[in-house]
C-alpha cells in the first residue's frame, strides 16, 4: 500500500527547522509535525499527571496514549492551547532528559507515524530523516553555529517575558548538542542521503527558497511512495 510523501527537516535546537517546516507545510498544504513538539508536550503531560521523569513504564505508557494535536502551527494538548506554554527552558531541558529513554521513543514513535496522512507531511525534529521516515524522499540536516543559536532562543525567550541570560543559553545549547549527538538512541546526525543546510547567515525565508526547489527538482508535490 503507498504512504503519503515525507519531508524531514532535522537539526540542532535553534536552527530554525521548526519555523522552516511550519511556513513549509502552509505552503504545501501539507500536514506538520514538530517531533520536538512531542517530547515538550510529554515532559508537560508528566508534570500535569504527576508521572516522573524516571518513571520510563509510566512515561511510555503517557506517551502512546498522548493525546495532541497540530492545529494551524498550534499545538492542542488535552484541548488546551499549550503552544507557548511548552516552550520554556524547564520544559525543554525536560523533554531532552526523558528523549534519552528508549521506552519513551517506542511509545512516540507510533504517535509520530500517525501523522502520515494524505496529501503529504512536513515532520522536523531530531531522527525523523535516520530513524522515523528512513524513506523520506527529501531529508534536510538544518543547523547553525551554536553562538547564533544561542541568540535566536535568547531573543525569542525576552519576547516571551522570560529572565534569561546570553551566556547562560549558549551554555545549556552547547550541553544540549553534547547530549544528543553522544546518545545511544538516535544520536542528532544528518541522514546520509540528507541536504546538509547552515543557516547561520540565512533568513528563514532563504532557507525556505532552497528546500522548495529540492521539491520541485524531486517534483514531490502529490506524490505518493
Amino acid at each position: 500500500m503507498s504512504l503519503p510523501v515525507v519531508i524531514t527537516i532535522d537539526g540542532p535546537s535553534g536552527s530554525g527547522k521548526g519555523t522552516v517546516a511550519g511556513l513549509l507545510a502552509e505552503h504545501l498544504q501539507w500536514h506538520l509535525l514538530d517531533s520536538g513538539a512531542l517530547y515538550r508536550v510529554l515532559a508537560l503531560a508528566a508534570e500535569k499527571h504527576a508521572v516522573a521523569l524516571t518513571d520510563e513504564a509510566a512515561l511510555e505508557a503517557l506517551a502512546m496514549a498522548l493525546d495532541v494535536q497540530f492545529v494551524q502551527q498550534r499545538i492542542i494538548f488535552e484541548d488546551s492551547d499549550i503552544t507557548e506554554a511548552i516552550r520554556t527552558v524547564a520544559v525543554g531541558a525536560n523533554a531532552s532528559k526523558i528523549a534519552t529513554l528508549p521506552g519513551v521513543r517506542s511509545g512516540l514513535l507510533r504517535r509520530q507515524h500517525d501523522f502520515r496522512q494524505p496529501p503529504g507531511l512536513v515532520a522536523d525534529g531530531r531522527d525523523m530523516g535516520t530513524v522515523v521516515f528512513k524513506d523520506a524522499p527529501l531529508k534536510v540536516f538544518l543547523t547553525a553555529n551554536a553562538e547564533e543559536r544561542a541568540r535566536r532562543r535568547y531573543l525569542q525567550l525576552k519576547e516571551q517575558g522570560e529572565a534569561v541570560t546570553l551566556s547562560s543559553l549558549l551554555e545549556e545549547i552547547r550541553a544540549r548538542d553534547e547530549r544528543d549527538t553522544n546518545r545511544a538512541i538516535a544520536p542528532l546526525k544528518p541522514a546520509e542521503d540528507a541536504i546538509i543546510l547552515d543557516s547561520t547567515a540565512m533568513t528563514i525565508e532563504q532557507v525556505l527558497e532552497r528546500i522548495l526547489s529540492e521539491v520541485a527538482v524531486r517534483s514531490l508535490t502529490g506524490q505518493v511512495e
